[in-house]
């Protein structure tokens, strides 16, 4: 029995933990503890909220470590509950040699992406943003450098063109899950982890996203725009800015289809509102084609779909979002 500490703070990474969880006595491993970043505050109360990992692990009664630091503090909370394989997904931090140490079989890592594309922290906005038919869930032994350890397991994922970062994380997540699983098998069988195949091919990294690289461009092409939208979903979404009366606001955009061609509407400025569509939404001109909005959001209020949003914005159309 494999004594597994897990390490994860998102969403993403809540559902792979609790894929793990329920396979434990199939698999033979168990989860002797749990590694995520500290609570934050949220909410308009500000009250200190623990990531989605913790919270289900806390849940489930796993114990639950936070360290701000990966120090010898942390490692000295860690050590007790003899846990033999570090499982990683989305932590967010760099494990040092002394911390692998601790660890009979050292550490494995879920990574969203066709490994060596994509390494750093956000693989999955990358792969949607580059319009990429493919992309990959990967299990790659734990390096002292980020994302550079043999791969142990890969599976490739199609994109459609349809998927947003949010749905394209859920399917990683739980493949992902299901990847760990036959690596712990093979690690049970060898009794180490398997030494797995160095990475090949030209090595690409991707950054924070922040809400400003999510400020829509509007003289980039409506394809260009339409990939944003589902990049950047649901966080920290697309936006533009709307003018109400004397005051500028966020105006988030939430979906959105395309059309190539702006048609008679060639020589509006970009950013304008052109059109409303029963049919396809609100037609906004772009540097290259129309953007049809069909989910959009104002400041303060629920996301809306465009005919319901249309009902109370009836002067929206002839609008310029800068």
């Amino acid at each position: 029995m494999i004594r597994i500490l897990y390490a994860g703070s998102p969403d993403a990474a809540r559902i792979t933990l609790e894929i793990l969880y329920n396979k434990q006595k199939e698999f033979g491993f168990e989860i002797a503890g749990v590694l995520s970043n500290p609570p934050s505050a949220k909410g308009r109360h500000k009250e200190l909220t623990p990531t989605p990992v913790a919270a289900f692990a806390l849940e489930k009664n796993i114990p639950v470590i936070t360290p701000e630091h990966l120090k010898a503090e942390a490692r000295d909370m860690i050590k007790p509950l003899g846990a033999e394989l570090l499982v990683s997904f989305a932590y967010g931090h760099i494990f040092g040699p002394k911390f692998l140490e601790m660890f009979k079989f050292g550490g494995i890592n879920l990574h969203p992406s066709l490994l060596p594309k994509y390494r750093g922290c956000t693989p999955v906005p990358a792969a949607i943003l580059n319009r990429d038919s493919e992309t990959a869930v990967t299990i790659q032994t734990l390096a002292l450098k980020m994302d550079e350890g043999n791969i142990l397991a890969q599976k490739k994922i199609i994109l459609s063109g349809k998927e947003t970062t949010d749905s394209l994380l859920t399917e990683s997540a739980e493949t992902g899950a299901s990847l760990i699983c036959d690596v712990i098998k093979m690690i049970q069988k060898e009794g180490k982890v398997p030494e797995g195949l160095s990475q090949k091919g030209n090595s690409s990294y991707t950054s924070i996203i922040t809400k400003e690289n999510a400020k829509i461009d509007w003289n980039k092409s409506s394809a260009v725009i339409e990939a944003e939208i589902r990049a950047y979903y649901s966080d920290p979404c697309s936006w533009a800015v709307e003018t109400v009366g004397n005051n500028k606001q966020p105006l988030k955009i939430l979906e959105a289809t395309i059309e190539a061609s702006a048609g008679s509407f060639e020589n509006e400025p970009c950013g304008k509102v052109i059109s409303f569509d029963k049919q396809k939404g609100i037609g906004v001109k772009t540097g290259s084609g129309i953007l049809w909005i069909t989910v959009l959001q104002r400041q303060g209020k629920k996301a809306m779909n465009y005919k319901d949003f249309m009902n109370g914005a009836r002067d929206f159309v002839g609008t310029v979002l800068e």
